[in-house]
């Protein structure tokens, strides 16, 4: 660790706050005397190296350190990643690395975030120190840095709002529908059907809007983004938005990272995933699940049973012991909505048969819509690479097509997806060549099936 501002050690008082070390400020005179630090200038700043960043990655024994570095800026997030709004475990995960193409990569508002920034620095990288870590492909970070400056100048991180406006109308039309065939044509087994296929469609609809929505893709303004976040994710699908947000963040941060995105908490307690984990538990002789006819069970359990059962309890259970009471209200008018209208014309036994049968149905596709991009990709540990390279080595396209882009929600676009998450869906398609020539330049394969 190195100092700034002047003079030597002699001259410096240390103080510890916040589980990292700050300088008092005072400073040096020209002629060598110590004179008292300007305090509008604050704390003197201290310089550190890669190494000791590194160090403070919250492992090993108490007070186990959290640091990372933003543009060249050292924080101390020991106690504030608990408070973070986008999860503790978010924040965790870059834990002693570069966060700074995360940063720029979730923050719409970065002006505003930087200014809560201030109060957590405690230092800036040595100046012998190179910018970008040493596990990371320098050449890589700076060209994928330059796309993101020519994609924000091409203006494809503005929304077009009449795209995600027609996409609400169709849901709720489609919401509307499903109730008024069993209203009209009874609640014989056609009706039933036809009923549920639509209102499956309408709540799989959904379900990427407020995708969209959660990844403050559809307004320009954060507050409403999280406002329309809450009545589709919670009104018009019944689950946490907040919930949504504290898992799927994280598996941005780390795609396919495993211990670090939750997407792939299934392993090895129901299915075992990617090679290298896999030879993993074989050396150390563990077996959950007889892993050899997963390929079998797969299609019994994970699709058709992740959204009624698992996710179904868990959302409930994240938003009561997180105390997320305006979620919670808004998922109980979701409830009465629907066993209000549809038990008005269902016995007690279809109408529970009606709403475990849809959900079955969009859990499959969900699943299957999700885990296409992700589960044929590589999956092992946190190699702390750069950006560009964790998203692309854990994502993979599908082939575009009107229905495609319509069936997956423009999720067949999921590299661009991953590199770009809060750009809008409907903006993919163009950038699409732009990364296709950067991973030729740097001898990537975009992957697409």
């Amino acid at each position: 660790m190195r100092e700034g501002g002047g003079g030597g050690e002699g001259g410096r008082r240390r103080r510890r706050r916040e589980g990292g070390w700050m300088v008092a400020p005072r400073g040096t005179g020209e002629g060598g005397e110590e004179e008292d630090g300007d305090p509008a200038a604050g704390p003197g700043l201290r310089f550190f190296t890669w190494e000791e960043i590194g160090q403070r990655n919250g492992g090993g024994p108490p007070p186990q350190e959290r640091w990372l570095v933003i543009e060249r800026k050292v924080y101390d997030i020991s106690h504030f990643y608990r408070r973070h709004p986008g999860g503790a475990r978010l924040l965790e995960s870059h834990a002693g690395q570069d966060a700074t193409d995360a940063f720029v990569a979730f923050h719409v508002d970065k002006v505003l975030v930087s200014k809560y920034l201030k109060s957590l620095q405690i230092g800036e990288l040595a100046p012998d120190q190179p910018s970008i870590e040493p596990t990371k492909n320098k050449m890589l970070v700076k060209d994928f840095r330059e796309l993101r400056a020519t994609v924000e100048k091409m203006g494809l991180l503005k929304p077009n709002q009449l795209f995600f406006f027609l996409h609400l109308a169709h849901i709720l039309l489609l919401d509307t529908a499903a109730w008024l065939i069993l209203f009209y044509f009874g609640t014989s087994l056609v009706p039933f059907i036809v009923s549920l296929v639509v209102l499956t469609i309408s709540q799989v609809q959904a379900s990427w809007l407020q995708h969209d929505l959660g990844h403050l893709s559809v307004f320009r303004k954060t507050k409403w983004n999280h406002l329309l976040h809450k009545f589709v994710m919670c009104h018009l699908l019944g689950a946490s938005a907040k919930w949504w947000t504290l898992l799927h963040s994280q598996h941005h941060a780390k795609p396919n990272c495993f211990q670090k995105d939750p997407d792939i908490d299934m392993h090895p307690f129901l299915f075992t995933l990617g090679k290298k984990l896999s030879v993993e538990l074989g050396i150390k002789k563990k077996k959950y699940m007889p892993y050899n006819h997963q390929h079998k069970y797969f299609f019994i359990t994970l699709p058709p049973l992740l959204i009624p059962t698992y996710f179904q309890c868990h959302t409930f259970y994240i938003a009561y012991t997180k105390r997320y009471w305006v979620d919670l209200a808004w998922m109980l008018t979701f409830y009465i909505r629907f066993f209000f209208t549809y038990g008005a014309l269902l016995e007690i036994k279809s109408l529970l048969a009606y709403f475990f049968i849809f959900r079955m149905l969009e859990s499959s596709w969900f699943v299957w819509v999700s885990q296409m991009n992700h589960i044929p990709m590589d999956i092992y540990y946190d190699k702390n690479l750069d950006w560009a390279s964790t998203q692309l080595q854990a994502t993979c396209n599908v082939e575009q097509s009107l229905f495609n882009d319509w069936f997956t929600g423009h999720l067949n676009f999921q590299i661009e997806h991953h590199l770009f998450p809060t750009m809008p869906r409907h903006n993919y398609w163009k950038v699409a060549p732009l990364v296709k020539s950067l991973c030729a330049k740097h001898g990537i394969e975009y992957q697409s099936l």
